[in-house]
Formats: C-alpha cells, sequence, structure tokens
C-alpha cells in the first residue's frame, strides 16, 4: 500500500504541491483547467472574441456589487429610498458603489450589442449552433429584465414613475392585461408589494436563470467549438488552430481590464443621482426610462387607439421572434456578410431605426416645456443628493381623547377596519391611516369632508387622486358605512391643527389631501 501511495504522491514532496495533487485526484481540476485551456481556436486567437468573456466578466461584477448593496437594502416602500440614500451618503465607498452598479448595468447593454453583432456579421451561428444562438437570445432578455426590475429599486420619483410607465405598457396587452399588470405590481398600485417582487426578480430569479443559460451556453460553446474567422467552414474549420491559453486569455483579461477601469473612472468622476422619495401625487413629474428603453419609449408615442395593439405586441413580438430563430432564417452555411444581403439588410433597419428613436427621444425632451420640466427634475436630484442625510421616522397618527364608542368593541368599526385591510388600503396609507410616502394621513378625514362628498370620492376618484394611484373603491352600502365608522375612529387632528387647516393648494411636498374639485 506505500509502494502505491508513494507512486501516485508528487517527488518533490512539497506541501502545496501534495494539497493540490490530493485536490485533483479526487476533482479532476487539472484535466478540467487543461480541456478549457486548450480550446482550439481555428485562424488563432482574436481582439474580436473578447465580448461574449467581457459578459460574462461584468454579470460577475454585478452579482458582487449587488451583493454588497442588498446588505444595507430594505425593499419596503417606506425604507427603500432612505437605504439608498444611507448607502449613498453614510457608507464609506457607497456612493462609488452604487454607480459602479449602475453603470455596469449599461455596459452590459453596450457589451451584449457588440456580442450580438460580431456574431452576426460573423455568422458564428451557423453550423450546428442553433442552441447557442437561442440560449443567448435568452440571456439578451434576461438582461433587459434585470435593467427593469432594478430601475424600481431606488424608490425615487425617476424610478416611481417609469416603472408606472412600464407597467401600464403592460396593461395595453389584449385579454390579459389586466392580469399582467396586477401580477407586476402585486395589486392595482404600485406600492410594496411591487417592491417586493421586483427585488425578488432582480436579485433571485433573473440571476438565477441567468447563471442557468450562461453554463447552458458555456456547454453548447464547447460542444460546437469557435466558429472562426468569417471565411472558415463553420461545420469543418481548415485553418490552423491556436490554444485558448495564452492570446485569448491574455486578450479576454485586457478586456476585463480595461472594462473595470472604464467603469471605476466614471463611477468616481460621475457618480449617479439620487432624487426625492417618489410621491405618485406629483403630477407634474416627466418619467423618462434608463437609455437603452429609450427607443421602445419613443416607438410606443406613435401608436394610440386601436393600433396600439401592433405597437406594443405585434411588431415587437415579430421582431423578438425573428430574433430568436435567426438560425433558421438565415441558414446557408455562407458565413461573408456581403453574400448574406437580406439578413443584413433587416439588423441594418434595426439598428439604424433603434439608434434613431433613442436620439429622436432625447432631441423631444430639449425643447418645448418638457424641457424646462427635466431640467427642473435634474436639479431636483442634484439638491437631494448633496443634502444631508436624513434618517427614516416611523409616522406617528395624531392622537386624541377616544369617544366611549371607539373605545368599545363596535362590531361595525370592526368591520371597517377589516375592509380597509382587505381592500389593501393599508399599503398605501399606512396601518391605521398614518400615512406612508406613498399616500396621505387619513387621520381627521372625516371632520374635513362630508360624508356624502367622502363616499363620492371613494366610490370615483378624481383626476388628482388617479394620478396619485387612488383606485375606486367597490363597496356596498353596507360595506361603506362600516369604513366610514372606521375612518372616523383614527385619531382625528383638532379643528385648529395645521392638518385641517391644510389645501390642496398649500399642501406640504410629498403629500396630499383629498382634492377639494375634480
Amino acid at each position: 500500500m506505500s509502494n502505491i501511495i508513494s507512486k501516485e504522491t508528487p517527488s518533490d514532496g512539497r506541501l502545496a504541491s501534495r494539497v493540490l495533487h490530493w485536490f485533483d485526484q479526487r476533482t479532476g481540476i487539472k484535466k478540467l483547467t487543461a480541456t478549457a485551456l486548450d480550446e482550439p481556436i481555428p485562424g488563432g486567437a482574436r481582439w474580436a472574441y473578447v465580448f461574449g468573456s467581457g459578459l460574462l466578466f461584468i454579470f460577475l461584477l454585478q452579482v458582487i456589487t449587488g451583493v454588497c448593496l442588498a446588505l444595507y437594502y430594505t425593499p419596503t416602500a417606506e425604507t427603500a429610498h432612505t437605504s439608498v440614500a444611507y448607502i449613498t451618503k453614510q457608507v464609506a465607498g457607497g456612493a462609488f458603489l452604487r454607480s459602479l452598479h449602475s453603470y455596469g448595468s449599461s455596459a452590459m447593454i453596450i457589451v451584449l450589442a457588440l456580442h450580438f453583432l460580431q456574431t452576426f456579421l460573423y455568422g458564428a451561428f451557423k453550423g450546428r449552433r442553433e442552441l447557442l444562438w437561442m440560449s443567448g437570445a435568452l440571456l439578451s432578455f434576461l438582461v433587459l429584465g434585470m435593467g427593469f426590475t432594478g430601475y424600481l429599486l431606488p424608490w425615487d420619483q425617476k424610478a416611481y414613475f417609469a416603472t408606472a410607465v412600464g407597467t401600464n405598457v403592460a396593461g395595453q396587452v389584449p385579454f390579459i392585461g389586466s392580469f399582467l399588470t396586477r401580477m407586476l405590481r402585486g395589486g392595482d398600485t404600485i406600492g410594496t408589494l411591487t417592491l417586493s417582487r421586483f427585488y425578488v426578480g432582480h436579485v433571485f430569479l433573473i440571476p438565477g436563470f441567468i447563471f442557468l443559460f450562461v453554463g447552458a451556453h458555456i456547454l453548447l460553446f464547447r460542444k460546437a467549438g469557435p466558429a472562426g474567422p468569417i471565411h472558415e467552414d463553420p461545420v469543418a474549420p481548415k485553418l490552423p488552430t491556436e490554444p485558448f491559453y495564452p492570446r485569448q486569455v491574455f486578450f479576454d483579461m485586457g478586456f476585463a481590464l480595461l472594462i473595470i477601469a472604464a467603469l471605476a473612472g466614471l463611477a468616481y468622476l460621475r457618480p449617479v443621482t439620487l432624487g426625492p422619495i417618489a410621491n405618485p401625487a406629483d403630477s407634474h413629474f416627466l418619467p423618462r426610462p434608463e437609455w437603452y428603453y429609450l427607443p421602445m419609449f419613443q416607438w410606443l408615442k406613435y401608436w394610440e387607439g386601436p393600433g396600439v395593439i401592433i405597437g406594443i405586441l405585434v411588431i415587437p413580438g415579430l421582431l423578438a421572434a425573428c430574433l430568436f430563430l435567426m438560425p433558421f432564417l438565415d441558414r446557408r452555411l455562407e458565413r461573408r456578410i456581403w453574400r448574406r444581403p437580406i439578413p443584413a439588410l433587416a439588423v441594418t433597419i434595426v439598428v439604424f431605426g433603434m439608434v434613431y428613436l433613442g436620439v429622436k427621444s432625447q432631441l423631444d425632451d430639449t425643447e418645448g416645456s418638457a424641457a424646462q420640466q427635466l431640467a427642473q427634475q435634474r436639479e431636483d436630484e442634484k439638491a437631494f443628493s448633496v443634502a444631508p442625510f436624513e434618517p427614516y421616522t416611523k409616522p406617528v397618527a395624531a392622537t386624541s381623547v377616544p369617544t366611549p364608542s371607539a373605545k368599545a368593541a363596535d362590531p361595525l368599526v370592526a368591520k371597517g377596519k377589516d375592509i380597509f385591510s382587505d381592500r389593501g388600503c393599508n399599503a398605501c396609507h399606512g396601518d391605521n391611516g398614518v400615512g406612508t410616502p406613498l399616500a396621505p394621513s387619513l387621520t381627521g378625514i372625516t371632520r374635513k369632508y362630508p360624508q356624502d362628498r367622502l363616499v363620492a370620492l371613494l366610490h370615483s376618484p378624481n383626476a388628482r387622486m388617479k394620478a396619485g394611484g387612488m383606485p375606486a373603491v367597490d363597496a356596498t352600502p353596507d360595506e361603506m358605512n362600516a369604513l366610514l365608522a372606521y375612518l372616523k375612529t383614527l385619531g382625528a387632528a383638532p379643528a385648529n391643527s395645521a392638518a385641517s387647516l391644510h389645501s390642496p393648494a398649500d399642501a406640504p411636498k410629498g403629500t396630499t389631501t383629498l382634492p377639494n374639485g375634480d
């Protein structure tokens, strides 16, 4: 037995070599590493092949920075904005870390587009590489989903209203639009349930699928092998090959260092801003998505009325299907782009069309009242970013001496409280109607409005209330009476208090009152 062990053990006897040898015997790590680094590349290593590895590097960077941000982030409507402000203003290096994560999402889109164009121009999806292309297309959709779900998490004005627009677009889908909107939002309005769903999708679900499809993509790539230069046969390469290590590894690492240097420079010189906390009642705010969604944002402006389904679902769906099925639409083994005029023309039209729509959207915002409003919004973001950090303080309801009827266990009040909870009123107005950043306090509301006026507003909210996300309360007369009985028990402010004196015109910024007019 000792003779067998001595033959398997390295002769130099060094501890590091013996540990590595022990580990390799049980995992086969040396063979796996050799297989990965010895991958033959037809025609040799090239800078044109760095985009796939660059994408993987950026994704890992996003995972690392995202985990660091998640240590401080709390996904609730009341505290999300404060937690992001804490990261930005209080945590050492927090602003840099958040900026690195934000710019990293844009870098993923840019490198993804470059990887797609390089693969298409080189015809690298040909020659039994259909599944490789299709897995890459699915990864592209997942990356866009990461950007969409992550945009809401700061819970500032820009994040809230841009997400409202995005979820409203889903509502335009025939037959299932209402279901899609409620599924995304967790209800009729954007609130804590929306934030928690987007957080779970951004942090757990979509990254999990990305890891899954990245693994499948790498496996399929190793099975099919690199396609090589544009004039190479995609099925039976004839050019001399060069191993992946060392030159292609050097190119990939150089590109990764270039990415990290660019992102770090941007994060240090131009840290991303954080705007004021989301105020759903701000009817003047102009929402704008991230730059990579601007083409779609501009595209939707051209579709109204019955034809909106064509612009929202039909045409984008056809383009997505063509992207996914590209290997079956461009089936010839010919890879040279000048010999593939129809696919080349189609991709050129789509790319230039998207660039045009994005630029047009930016130019439209440089004219008229929109330019002034957007400029003011940018100033508000800058002002909030440099303002001192303010910790979150839980709103406290105004108190008054409870009436004997309130002290008693009134069945009508109990029923009204159940309705208030079951209808999700506390999701926006807070427990016991104390108010949240999403909706105003309801304390003293029955003293301010006559009962018939309050019932009318609850049954049919006016335009300003709808802009703040207030849905109509569909209740029977008995249910409405119970709800009003409960509202009367909430801590009513004294008649001469500030709460009773505020009108919609002089309500403090960040709060709302029920407007008197329609």
